[in-house]
């Protein structure tokens, strides 16, 4: 099988010259992007027709919000979250695919089983909950596998490395086969941009892109408006879009199947762009 092929609710998605778009849903009031921040069933509804509209192939749902400033939830606060975004979801959109974005097992499980959420994506690669690779393999669902040292709140302080790259792909090489070991099949890997890295450390990791095809696993990237941008050329996340598409086309250049992204739109016409450039 090709190793670029992921199950995704019985149906396998080739992802092998063929990059897809992942739009973000915050059902949160704290993410550092403001126009990312919906919290009514309204605005819910209207961001996940929008990914949907733009041409968003999934639409990632994240309930806590993971930069350094905001506030660690619960379990179950992220929970409750939710439930008051979920039903509709479903609801409004029942053939969507959904991924979580949660580093909590309960979450992910709930997520999955009480809403059929198709893909669960760890920012901490299991290690902020040690019950969560298990959960995913009993789950038999895709999971996205992140870098990142620390927790959210305390992430920037763990940027000290020997050697970069060879430091991330220990990190990698040795949570897959964990992951393997369990039953997992479907992995797909996440540098973890903006992670437990400085901005000098975020760039010299994206002009090595192209070596983590090594793993012979879905590449996700996840550049969108982050600080490695906006503080690089000295805007704000809201003023961040051009630049996140050029940093999105040199992704996809260098071997990234997905691109997760506040800006769909923009997005898929990139990779209509850099697809019809290959082909």
């Amino acid at each position: 099988m090709n190793h670029l092929t992921i199950n995704i609710k019985g149906e396998l998605w080739n992802l092998e010259n063929n990059p897809l778009v992942m739009g973000i849903l915050n059902i949160t009031p704290d993410s550092f992007f403001s126009g990312s921040r919906k919290q009514t069933q309204k605005e819910i509804v209207e961001r996940a027709a929008q990914i949907i509209g733009e041409g968003g192939r999934i639409i990632d749902i994240g309930a806590q919000s993971t930069t350094p400033t905001s506030t660690l939830l619960t379990a179950q606060e992220e929970i409750e979250r939710l439930r008051g975004a979920m039903p509709v979801l479903n609801s409004e959109f029942p053939d969507a695919i959904f991924s979580i974005d949660t580093f909590y097992a309960d979450v992910a499980r709930c997520a999955v089983e009480e809403y059929g959420v198709a893909i669960v994506n760890d920012i901490s690669g299991g290690q902020i909950d040690a019950n969560m690779f298990q959960t995913v393999a009993n789950l038999h669902v895709p999971y996205i596998l992140m870098h990142m040292r620390g927790m959210p709140q305390t992430m920037q302080q763990y940027t000290g490395y020997d050697d970069l790259v060879q430091d991330i792909f220990f990190y990698f090489s040795e949570k897959i086969a964990q992951l393997r070991q369990l039953g997992v099949c479907d992995v797909i890997v996440d540098p973890g941009f903006g992670f437990s890295k400085t901005l000098a450390q975020n760039y010299e990791l994206f002009r090595q892109l192209d070596k983590f095809q090594v793993f012979e696993l879905p590449l996700l990237v996840g550049i969108s408006r982050k600080s490695m941008i906006y503080k690089l050329l000295n805007i704000t996340p809201a003023q961040s879009l051009n630049a996140t598409s050029v940093l999105n086309a040199f992704a996809l250049e260098h071997g990234a199947n997905i691109l997760r992204v506040h800006d769909v739109k923009e997005a898929v016409e990139t990779v209509t762009i850099m697809k019809q450039l290959v082909s």
